[in-house]
């Protein structure tokens, strides 16, 4: 699963510490999000989507591979 999480943070001018303490996990989980080594629970991908004000599927997508 791929993301666009370092994009909206970009638009919304939010850090990754902001944006983890909104969801309620640490910064490192974040990273690891964008990096894609951590594939977020269903629940942590709704709170994300609720912070950027946009559907899942805009901030998470499957990759082709």
């Amino acid at each position: 699963m791929k993301n666009n999480l370092k994009v909206e943070r970009a638009i919304k001018n939010i850090t990754q510490a902001d944006l983890a303490e909104f969801i309620g996990v640490s910064r490192q989980t974040i990273n690891a999000m964008e990096l894609n080594k951590y594939v977020p629970s269903t629940v942590l991908a709704l709170k994300i989507s609720h912070v950027f004000e946009k559907n899942v599927n805009d901030i998470f997508y499957l990759d082709d591979d």
